[in-house]
């Protein structure tokens, strides 16, 4: 229980992280940037494997590079729907899903690899 917290507050610092480094990403507070934090993460858990079998030709076709694509698109609809988290552009929402995921992958291998 106290890792799955770890993870939530270290996912919504690199949301912060994100929208300090990428232009087009504004998060308002930190409350707000646990919010898109739970909401990306949901995204991610329920449709996220839909949109990957959906479009797994095309996946195919790029090798893989078109799950950039989805990822960008979950992290800039997350912008869409929250108040306090926006995401100007697709391309921002791209641009912000890979340094975001990069981010938030280097503070939790910090912060939680202590096995």
């Amino acid at each position: 229980m106290i890792k799955l917290l770890a993870v939530w507050v270290l996912n919504a610092l690199a949301l912060m992280a994100v929208a300090y480094l990428v232009p087009g990403i504004h998060v308002a507070s930190f409350g707000a940037a646990l919010l898109a934090a739970v909401v990306i993460g949901l995204a991610n858990m329920l449709v996220r494997p839909v949109l990957v079998i959906l479009t797994l030709p095309i996946t195919l076709l790029t090798l893989g590079l078109f799950l950039l694509v989805i990822n960008g698109l979950i992290f800039w609809l997350a912008g869409d729907w929250l108040q306090g988290f926006s995401v100007s552009s697709f391309m921002s929402g791209v641009l912000g899903a890979l340094v975001y995921s990069v981010i938030a992958w280097i503070f939790s291998a910090i912060v939680l690899d202590k096995d």
